[in-house]
């Protein structure tokens, strides 16, 4: 639930975009609330961290967003529960505007939700950790993905990778926090003709 009404306003800031004009020049993105590090911390216009992680610059840069999210978000969700993974969603978001703002350059415009679906992917590592062995599968199917990522975020100019760790570190570090794996109850069963004793491992 939690997942889809997130792409629904991602959607939605996307078609106000477009409609008013916002993807003409970096001037118009910045008037509809990008961030830029200098007027957070010159005019202290703090708002830019949360409003710039629900615009995008073009079609694709959204597009590959929301199937992103789409596709951590669903499990996130499943496993921390639509508070939870709403909470490390935003806290992230703010994480990632904060890095930008903090270590990008002052006149660096930033805008996008990456730096939140980043946020997932340290949910979903910090899940697998907390797992143990029953977590081990999952951190190592989703690493390479990660590390592509990580790859692509320091390669290509025009991408955030301040952005990406600051939410890859709250999203992993919030979620350690927060997510303790149900307890393994073992029950047992007695055969009555024998007195036998069976035990079974069920998830609580």
């Amino acid at each position: 639930m939690i997942t889809r009404l997130l792409i629904a306003l991602n959607v939605i800031a996307y078609v106000w975009e477009v409609l008013t004009g916002a993807l003409r020049s970096n001037q118009s993105l910045y008037e509809h609330g990008a961030l830029l590090p200098a007027a957070v911390l010159q005019d202290h216009q703090w708002w830019r961290i949360v409003s710039s992680g629900f615009l995008h610059g073009g079609l694709v840069h959204i597009g590959v967003n929301m199937l992103s999210l789409f596709w951590l978000g669903r499990f996130i969700e499943v496993v921390l529960g639509s508070p939870r993974m709403l909470l490390v969603y935003m806290a992230s978001l703010i994480g990632a505007g904060l890095a930008v703002t903090y270590s990008a350059p002052a006149d660096t415009l930033t805008l996008g939700a990456s730096g939140a679906i980043f946020g997932l992917f340290g949910a979903l590592f910090a899940i697998g950790l907390k797992l143990g062995e029953r977590g081990g599968e999952l951190v190592r199917s989703n690493i390479g993905i990660l590390i592509l990522n990580l790859i692509f975020s320091f390669s290509f100019p025009g991408i955030s990778w301040q952005a990406h760790i600051g939410g890859l570190i709250t999203g992993f570090a919030l979620t350690l926090l927060i997510f303790w794996p149900p307890k393994p109850v073992r029950t047992r069963v007695y055969d009555p003709s024998t007195g036998a004793v069976y035990e079974s491992q069920l998830e609580s």
